[in-house]
């Protein structure tokens, strides 16, 4: 099992940038992709971006694509989430995920979760 804990959220006014942080433990040393998701306000929780054990693979979801930037060390069992020119729809609660095997793009490919944090962009 993996277990995941994220960082690095607040409030950013509109056009400002945040670098979040999934630190994660226990089996790491078997190769696992990670995923960001985010999760609005009444809103179902939907794919932001997903990155190979090797960071050689990436993707991203069109609303984010050009102004976020995944990225891992594996050294310190950390993958980060670059944030820039931020919108206020970009505000959600933002969550890491785990999965041993290739990248997913689905809440349902991935079995451990992170708790979580906050990102708030103010207009």
């Amino acid at each position: 099992q993996v277990q995941l804990v994220e960082s690095g959220g607040g409030l950013v006014q509109a056009g400002g940038s945040l670098r979040l942080s999934c630190a994660a433990s226990g089996r790491t040393s078997t190769s696992y992709a990670v995923g960001w998701f985010r999760q609005a306000a009444g809103k179902e929780r939907e794919f932001v971006a997903t990155i190979s054990w090797s960071g050689g693979s990436t993707y991203y979801a069109d609303s984010v694509k050009g102004r976020f930037t995944t990225s891992r060390d594996n050294a310190k069992n950390t993958v980060y989430l670059q944030m820039n020119s931020l919108k206020p729809e970009d505000t959600a609660v933002y969550y890491c995920a785990a999965r041993y095997g290739t990248n997913g793009y689905d809440t349902r490919e991935y079995a451990y979760w992170g708790q979580g944090t906050q990102v708030t962009v103010s207009s």
